[in-house]
């Protein structure tokens, strides 16, 4: 089933050929200034071939580094970076360093550890770098997805399905074919909800945009309350945040078997953790041995809703087959994201309550660069 975002105005000036971190060039066409609906040109050609798309992946991303099997996940301790400001969406920029939404902004810590105000009254959650090195943005407050271009303008690039307005988008991934997900839960107030079945039940799903501006929903009901996105290079899984903090809701964390059109198999549901009724879990990522880092769990409890269970707030770091390999805490409620970093990409920076945190890990993250300047 599909639907189209409403019109958008659309601006932007120039084609514009675009260097990402695999060296290879890519040309993307921008219009004219025009109204129309939310379809945006083509990021990169769509490659349809599984091996191509999976080794030009394995190009963007640096490859797999080797590790030992006695390689510690983490190198350092949690160390405090900032006391405020970052509420969410840690994403990491070469040149612009990490941005974070915060305080109804996204700000920005650049490469010498100064602080600004990137983008003012954003009210957004998920962020992300396309391939383009544009901006991807979640606007929780606005209920749509926007791209920040290089020159400054913003796109709409979703903010209705089926003429019902988004509840929440929350968080953000992209597949080797540049098409892009979002999470799209209700947190607090349920009143305005617009997305309903033809039950008259209200719907929490997940979305991917095309290249072209086609907009379809790929999960519905098999997710109690999506939070936090990631899909593998391969685009073989996508893994999906379960985060319903009302009684008895779902704290589980779910991999989904991911098909070459970018819809998934409802049936490969395959449950990776479960946190029981303390916290679950929130946005995560993953590293270039394909370990998952999700931010989870809560240092003081929220009676009713959610409890304190230990081993409570932090990083949870998953090996490719599921399992606990590790657990570093973070001490500020709640740990809601993280995302790779710095120089050598071995800094994971953590969003909790708001303050900023940094660990060391062994691994690089896996993550991609652009060319949007500061």
């Amino acid at each position: 089933m599909h639907g189209q975002s409403e019109t958008a105005t659309i601006i932007e000036n120039k084609h514009c050929d675009v260097l990402v971190s695999c060296d290879l060039l890519v040309h993307c066409e921008s219009a004219e200034t025009k109204t129309q609906t939310s379809t945006g040109a083509s990021i990169v050609p769509m490659i349809t071939n599984r091996s191509v798309r999976v080794a030009l992946m394995v190009a963007t991303f640096g490859g797999i580094k080797p590790a030992t099997a006695d390689e510690p996940v983490f190198t350092t301790a949690p160390q405090l970076v900032l006391e405020s400001g970052a509420g969410e969406g840690p994403v990491w920029h070469p040149e612009l360093g990490l941005l974070t939404s915060g305080d109804g902004n996204i700000n920005r810590l650049n490469l010498k550890g100064e602080t600004s105000v990137f983008r003012s009254e954003a009210g957004s959650n998920g962020l992300l770098f396309d391939r383009g090195g544009r901006l991807i943005v979640c606007e929780n407050r606005k209920r749509r997805i926007t791209r920040t271009n290089a020159d400054g303008t913003v796109t709409i690039l979703a903010r209705t399905y089926d003429g019902q307005k988004f509840n929440q988008p929350n968080d953000l991934t992209i597949d080797s074919q540049n098409r892009l997900y979002f999470s799209d839960p209700q947190y607090g107030d349920r009143s305005n909800m617009e997305m309903l079945d033809k039950n008259g039940t209200h719907i929490e799903g997940v979305y991917r945009i095309d290249p072209d501006g086609t907009v379809t929903r790929i999960i519905t009901h098999e997710v109690d309350r999506p939070n936090g996105l990631v899909i593998t290079p391969d685009d073989r899984y996508l893994f999906v945040a379960d985060n319903n903090n009302g009684v008895g809701g779902n704290r589980k964390l779910w991999r989904f078997d991911l098909n070459s059109d970018g819809t998934v198999n409802p049936r490969s549901r395959t449950l990776i953790h479960d946190w029981g009724t303390t916290r679950g879990p929130d946005g995560m990522k993953l590293d270039q041995l394909g370990r998952l880092y999700v931010a989870a769990g809560l240092n003081r409890p929220h009676l009713p809703q959610e409890t304190a269970t230990e081993p409570t707030a932090g990083i949870y770091v998953f090996d490719t087959d599921g399992k606990l390999l590790t657990f570093t805490p973070i001490t500020r409620d709640e740990t809601t994201n993280c995302a790779f970093g710095g120089e050598d990409g071995k800094t994971l920076f953590v969003t909790a309550g708001g303050t900023l945190w940094k660990i060391r890990t062994s691994v690089p993250g896996v993550r991609m660069t652009g060319t949007l300047k500061p």
